[in-house]
């Protein structure tokens, strides 16, 4: 009983330590570095000044252009929304769109995580590290150096549509999104396989019902980036697809440019117009994507 009184006693004395060490941490986390504030502020104006200009121009006519361009829209004009919606064929061309970009991000989601996982498994086999290196070469071959011959084989193959272009976004990531599955692959411990294959488990059941689940911050990172990359290309959707009717946002909005000038209102409103399915997107899936990162550069 004297054990026990003295044993409170000694946790009684250390427990405000304990606080004060706590509170220490508390005070330094919420200490305010003023120079690393300022860098971030004077950074973010490379994104908020550009932005600015874009939703000012859009609601302006064209006679008020003139100036510095910082100038507020006086009145504001919300006939260029109503133009670019009819000019650029808005409904469709979002459906287009949105069906290309949904179906690139689920082919490489399936396909690029199992490709990941098979080399990630067997990297110790030669020939599985060939193919991994092989893969990673890719990411330092521009794309108009093979843009002829793409153009080319995907017209003799019947390919130049958008399930084409879905195929080719899907192929085209593998490179990049093999080396960031496989990183975080070989971070996941084995035993856990080992524990499904004692269970009778194979190896098709073992990546779909252990390892896939557990790749979803990686799954988030990957598929924000190809729905970033697929909503927002220009130049693959321009050589590869044949049909008008199949064109995507970023093709109908280059009817704003054209030889000698450029219709900016409605150009811009078309932009905001394009910008906000995928910035809502990114506004749901953002937190998932963070965690990703974080979770890949601890371990």
């Amino acid at each position: 009983m004297a054990i026990s009184t003295q044993g409170a006693t000694t946790a009684r004395a250390a427990l405000p330590r304990t606080r004060r060490s706590r509170s220490g941490i508390g005070e330094d986390s919420r200490r305010v570095n003023w120079w690393l504030t300022a860098l971030i502020a004077v950074l973010s104006l490379t994104v908020l000044i550009p932005l600015y200009f874009a939703i000012v121009t859009a609601l302006k006519t064209p006679d008020q252009l003139a100036g510095t361009g910082f100038e507020l829209p006086a009145p504001v004009d919300l006939q260029n929304f109503a133009d670019a919606w009819n000019l650029t064929d808005f409904p469709r061309t979002l459906a287009n769109t949105a069906f290309i970009t949904a179906g690139a991000v689920v082919l490489t989601l399936l396909t690029n995580s199992l490709v990941s996982y098979a080399v990630a498994r067997n990297m110790h086999k030669p020939f599985f590290k060939g193919v991994y290196f092989y893969v990673l070469t890719a990411l330092f071959v521009p794309f108009p150096i093979i843009m002829l011959p793409v153009v080319k084989e995907t017209a003799v193959l019947g390919l130049d549509n958008q399930a084409g272009l879905i195929l080719l976004y899907t192929v085209y990531g593998l490179s990049l999104n093999v080396f960031i599955y496989v990183a975080f692959i070989r971070s996941i411990p084995i035993e856990l396989e080992e524990a499904a294959r004692t269970d009778g488990a194979g190896t098709w059941r073992v990546f779909w019902r252990v390892v896939f689940p557990l790749l979803g911050p990686m799954n988030a990172t990957v598929g924000i980036l190809t729905c970033v990359w697929a909503w927002n290309d220009f130049l693959l959707p321009l050589v590869v697809l044949s049909d008008p009717a199949a064109r995507t946002l970023p093709l109908a909005q280059y009817i704003f440019q054209g030889q000698f000038n450029t219709d900016y209102t409605t150009a811009f409103a078309s932009y905001l117009m394009a910008m906000a399915p995928l910035l809502l997107v990114y506004v749901f899936a953002q937190r998932w994507v963070i965690s990703g990162v974080m979770r890949g550069s601890i371990k």
